[in-house]
């Protein structure tokens, strides 16, 4: 068929290929040797596979034309018709590369290196190139010879033969072959000089690495010695000649183009340095000069060419060096940034095109691996790979790198690399930037295999890979472990048990035996288990060291290792996230209270690891969020029992998310010094514990409702916190001071309300108290009118008529703390109505009630104080502690309440704060309260940490004493330094408060 109709058919076929210009290819088809078999389907279809048909018809075209005469271009014909390894081989290169089109249509019989089909020719090494290039005698057929075996690499890659790797690894080797062919050139012109030295060859980076690009830069470095009785001087100079003629033979462009630049700028000194040095003036550069990125490019060197024999001692000299660069001061630091300076010196336009040096790019991928290698090395041999991809493969099977993030990355590494490969083989250029021209583009994704949406799917599948690259990145380059590793002394990297032990000894540890025996079970095996725990404990031994106790901080590790070492997500949070094996590491070794509340849930360090800025997942959650999940959880309940089981699960976990936070922010990690403002701390562990326990009361109130009475109490019901609980400065071990009020429903009897009320406080009491795993919570009501001796609830007109008539000074005094905190919102504000006035009383306190108050303190010095123990050092009743300060305020609210609206606030803080404010007290008097009063609630935070157990002095125990000292920020050896402080801080305070509470 002929005319309109065949035409419209073949149109529509070419369409249906890939043509983006079937015109322009019909009348390629239509003309020449191609017009005989243009309606052929193989033709089309082999043509149609290609990344860009109409390039690689164009191609064949020109190469048909460029045959020396009709009997070759029907023997080309009838290969490329017939034979289809040769087809798709041909067609594919055509297709991808148009440097090489043009390379084929000047020398057209070179098509036929891609005839052969061996195994040799499928994974040829370097001495099959060097056949390929033995023919050359001078360097333009030497270039020759090179375009014609990359021909035979590009048809293998863009055939999937092979893969990116071995692509890469072929590269390199043709880069071997082609260096010893250019020196071999430059030999035979000056036979002189060659006779006068010996010189090596060293391949770095990417060539030495054996994952080159298709155009890249060679980075070499050139080693010379004198042969036996040369003068080195002369035999330098003639080194230096032959390895100048090398360069130049292989970067020289002419009409054939250039091969690639050889690059010397790694050596020592750089641009500015002797191109050839002799092997000891390298070492004594290195010993004395180098900085760290030159050991980190040493890590790819790798003898390529010339005196093979001199090269293996340079490796091998340098080698240990290279090994041991992680151990100088700033190794780590120093890479992370000059990564960053490269990523900081993209011009801005480009970045986001940026394949290689981008964010999320090939050498993000490149220089975590390294930095990695580099730390971890020095100990362990199997991660000293040149190749990115096999160094990556022995970081995942060490337990460096997790298993998953490995394949993530080395699929993401694969991809770019092939983005890159196939960017560079289009025009034979070196670019790293991804094509702007949709046209290029969807070449480019046809290249990969990206067929139905070429350019669509290229940029999602580009964009996702770099994701991964970046956030792998940012998650292996910045973890602080490394550099903990990296200080390690030499020998600790990788813990042996001799090393463990001297490791011990130096470190302190009161009972080495018993920690080895730990290390042991740790440690030993082959499981990835084992690895990953040989890698953090050296770290977390040091750690365990800078506290009090580092014998229980290795036993409460193994311990905690044992419950969740078959946990996939517990070693790799300890390894990769963030601070959390520090934060871990001071947890465990600060206490009993700490490790005890996370024994009862290890699932509970996985709150170590989230978030960022070295407290992790640690910040408190606030009272809203917390009530939340204790009412849902009470919702989903069966029972009381229970429902308030789930609620003291919660309060115990979080018991441990603050006493972790404190104890991360007095220890303070590298990343993140300790706390400065010790007042903030005091003011997170009080919030956060009384916030926790409003919310465990609500959901004990409503579990113990819904168990009696459904849905609805005969009574309204509210809980108002009083002491340390209203004023949110609750400490770990701390009571929860409370009274209760009730109303009765309309409709309801005053007595079945008041039988509902006690019904329900004595059940929340119990249900609180229960023997469980979880800490108690103890519901204190002796602050309720009449203490001990009067009801535990009352109504609201009952407080109302005793307060009117009964109430006394103290009651007065202990209603500036109290606030609403569960129950009844509209009950609890109008009891707050009722005492308002009892605390701020109008006009302030009488002379008689201010004496009261001073006579009560008194007595409670002289009467509560625990015998033998030393007053000074007492932070509650003792001079200056607690209760000085705490009257002191209390007495300034009492008196000037109704009239300084900063005073009405049940935190101690704050009203001390706004006394200064008001002018009440003095700033410097001020500073003193608040720095004793901080103090003194820090020590009694402390001794719970520490002892599991509440305590209003310092611990007479040695041990302990000294991780008091620990958490107040003392170190070894400086208990009675803190002493001496506590006692100093404490007189000035007691000073302060005779003058403002006792008047002088």
């Amino acid at each position: 068929m002929t005319g309109p109709g065949r035409r419209s058919s073949t149109f529509t076929r070419l369409l249906r290929h890939g043509f983006t210009d079937p015109s322009a290819a019909e009348r390629l088809l239509d003309g020449g040797e191609l017009a005989a078999v243009r309606n052929d389907p193989v033709l089309l279809e082999a043509l149609g596979r290609t990344a860009d048909p109409d390039l690689a018809l164009h191609g064949l075209v020109r190469l048909l034309e460029a045959q020396p005469g009709a009997t070759a271009r029907r023997e080309l014909l009838d290969t490329v018709i017939a034979a289809m390894p040769l087809r798709d081989r041909l067609l594919g290169v055509l297709g991808a590369s148009a440097a090489l089109a043009d390379h084929l249509a000047r020398h057209p019989r070179d098509w036929e290196a891609l005839v052969t089909y061996e195994p040799r020719d499928l994974h040829p090494g370097v001495e099959e190139f060097e056949r390929g290039l033995a023919e050359a005698d001078d360097p333009v057929s030497l270039r020759v010879a090179y375009r014609r075996c990359l021909l035979s690499i590009a048809a293998r890659d863009v055939c999937g033969t092979t893969d990116v790797a071995e692509t890469a690894a072929e590269l390199a080797d043709l880069a071997t072959a082609t260096l010893r062919a250019a020196l071999a050139l430059a030999r035979a012109a000056a036979p002189d000089d060659a006779a006068l030295c010996r010189l090596a060859v060293i391949a770095m980076g990417k060539c030495g690495g054996h994952e080159l690009n298709y155009v890249s830069d060679v980075d070499v470095i050139f080693v010379g010695e004198a042969v036996e009785g040369a003068d080195e001087g002369k035999a330098l100079r003639a080194a230096t000649k032959l390895a100048s003629h090398m360069m130049r033979i292989c970067s020289e462009t002419t009409v054939e183009g250039s091969i690639w630049p050889v690059d010397a700028n790694l050596r020592p000194e750089g641009r500015n340095g002797p191109l050839v040095r002799t092997l000891s003036s390298h070492l004594a550069y290195y010993q004395r000069w180098a900085k760290t990125w030159e050991f980190q490019a040493l890590l790819k060197a790798r003898p390529v060419a010339g005196d093979l024999g001199l090269g293996e001692e340079y490796v091998a000299a340098v080698g240990p060096m290279v090994w041991q660069a992680a151990e100088r001061e700033n190794f780590v630091a120093d890479v992370q940034k000059m990564r960053r300076r490269v990523v900081e010196n993209i011009p801005a336009a480009e970045v986001e095109r940026e394949l290689k040096l981008g964010p999320g790019g090939l050498r993000d991928v490149e220089f975590a691996v390294q930095l990695l290698q580099l730390v971890h090395g020095r100990a362990d041999a199997s991660l000293r790979s040149g190749t990115t991809l096999n160094a990556l493969q022995a970081l995942a099977a060490g337990g460096y790198v997790g298993r998953t993030d490995a394949v993530q990355l080395d699929d993401a590494y694969r991809f770019l690399r092939s983005m890159e490969h196939r960017i560079q083989l289009y025009r034979l250029r070196r670019t790293h930037l991804v094509p702007e021209d949709e046209s290029d583009q969807r070449r480019l994704g046809r290249s990969l295999g990206l067929r139905s949406d070429p350019v669509g799917d290229l940029n999602r599948e580009w964009k996702r890979h770099a994701a991964v690259v970046r956030r792998l990145h940012e998650k292996l380059f910045y973890r602080p472990l490394l550099d903990a590793v990296a200080q390690l002394a030499p020998g600790e990297a990788r813990l042996s048990m001799v090393a463990a032990r001297e490791r011990l000894v130096a470190l302190g540890y009161a009972d080495p035996a018993a920690a080895l025996r730990h290390l042991e079970a740790l440690a030993s095996g082959v499981s990835r288990k084992a690895a990953i725990q040989r890698t953090l404990l050296p770290v977390l031994l040091g750690w365990f060291a800078d506290s009090a106790d580092p014998d229980a901080g290795l036993l409460n590790f193994r311990k905690v290792s044992d419950a969740l070492g078959k946990t996939p997500w517990y070693l790799r949070l300890l390894r990769d996230e963030g601070a959390a094996a520090e934060n871990l590491a001071r947890v465990l070794s600060a206490g009993r209270l700490a490790p005890d509340l996370l024994m009862r849930a290890p699932e509970a360090v996985a709150l170590l690891g989230d978030g960022d800025g070295g407290r992790g997942g640690l910040e408190p959650r606030g009272r809203r969020a917390l009530e939340q999940e204790i009412l849902a959880a009470v919702g989903r309940a069966d029972g009381a029992v229970q429902a308030v089981t789930a609620a003291r699960g919660v309060r115990r976990r979080e018991l441990f998310r603050t006493a972790a936070a404190d104890i991360v922010g007095s220890y303070g990690t590298e990343s993140q010094p300790a706390e400065a403002d010790q007042g903030a701390l005091v003011d997170l562990v009080g919030g956060a514990v009384s916030d926790l326990t409003a919310a465990t009361l609500a959901g004990t109130l409503r579990a113990v409702v819904r168990a009696g009475w459904g849905d609805t109490l005969p009574t309204r019901f509210a809980i108002i916190g009083m002491g340390r609980f209203g004023g949110h400065e609750l400490g770990y071990g701390s009571d929860a001071d409370v009274v209760f009020v009730h109303e009765a429903r309309e409709g309801v009897g005053e007595e079945e309300a008041a039988r509902a009320a006690a019904a329900v406080v004595a059940e929340m009491r119990r249900l609180l108290q229960l023997p469980s795993a979880d800490p108690p919570l103890l519901v204190d009501a002796d602050l309720r009118p009449e203490g001990k001796s009067g009801p535990l609830v009352r109504t609201l007109k009952s407080y109302e008529a005793y307060y009117r008539r009964w109430s006394l000074v103290w009651e007065s005094q202990a209603l500036l703390r109290a606030e609403p905190v569960a129950g009844d919102e509209e009950l609890a504000g109008r009891f707050m109505e009722l005492v308002d006035p009892l605390r701020y009383p109008r006009g302030g306190l009488g002379e008689e009630a201010v004496r009261e108050i001073r006579r009560l303190k008194a007595r409670m010095e002289s009467e509560r104080l625990p015998r033998g123990s030393d007053p000074k050092l007492h932070t509650k009743l003792g001079p200056g502690g607690l209760s000085d300060v705490e009257w002191t305020v209390q007495l300034l609210q009492l008196r000037h309440g109704a009239e300084e609206p900063g005073l009405r606030t049940t935190r101690t803080r704050a009203a001390l704060a706004a006394a200064r404010d008001a002018g009440l007290l003095s700033e410097e008097d001020a500073a003193t309260l608040d720095e004793a009063w901080v103090l003194a609630t820090r020590v009694r935070n402390a001794v719970m940490l520490v002892r599991g157990r509440a305590g209003d002095t310092f611990p007479s125990d040695v041990r302990e004493l000294g991780a008091v000292g620990r958490y107040l920020g003392y170190g070894p050896g400086r208990v009675g330094d803190m002493l001496d402080d506590y006692r100093r801080t404490a007189r000035r305070a007691r000073t302060v408060v005779d003058e403002l509470f006792y008047g002088g």
